[in-house]
């Protein structure tokens, strides 16, 4: 196929502009009034069609100012959250994922819970091909806690990206490089 016909298909499905249909699930983006919710709150969470479910292609979030309690003496917690998922039919809106983070700021629950919770409210949300989050809590008490967490569909292939990034895993290894931290 010559390239002006390849690029002419590819450019008359991605180009188009979200119809209403597709934007009715988002509702926080543009609202004029923002309420954050003092509680942990994934029902937050909101999701729009990915126009290219075909294709695979990384999307990353990166929060650097993620926080949470300890469940036992309620001091707070702070890390950066890295989430690297492969869409499939669905992709999670960034106000309402900026929510849902936020949410975990008055929620007591344990560093590795935390980023295994937000892995599966995401899972839940889009069903994406695949998807990972890795926390990288700021020390306390001389230890730092770098949890990782991952999911994939049933495809070979994503299955394959799964085992193969939890087996090479370290810290830094898909987010922050740690002479870049320490």
């Amino acid at each position: 196929m010559p390239a002006k016909k390849i690029a002419k298909k590819a450019k008359s499905k991605s180009n188009k502009q979200r119809t209403d249909k597709e934007l009715k699930g988002v509702t926080l983006l543009g609202s004029e009034k923002t309420e954050y919710s003092q509680n942990y709150a994934p029902e937050v969470l909101e999701s729009f069609p990915n126009k290219n479910p075909k294709f695979d292609a990384w999307t990353t979030f990166v929060c650097t100012e993620f926080t949470s309690l300890c469940p036992k003496t309620g001091q707070p917690d702070f890390a950066k959250v890295f989430i690297n998922y492969v869409a499939d039919k669905t992709m999670v809106e960034s106000k309402s994922l900026k929510l849902y983070l936020f949410s975990f700021r008055n929620h007591g629950d344990f560093h590795e819970d935390c980023i295994q919770k937000i892995c599966n409210d995401l899972y839940d949300l889009m069903k994406p091909k695949y998807i990972e989050v890795i926390g990288e809590f700021t020390p306390r008490g001389g230890i730092a806690i770098f949890p990782f967490s991952s999911r994939s569909n049933s495809q070979a292939k994503y299955k394959r990206i799964k085992e193969e990034r939890f087996l090479s895993y370290s810290p830094g290894k898909y987010s922050t490089d740690l002479s870049k931290v320490y």
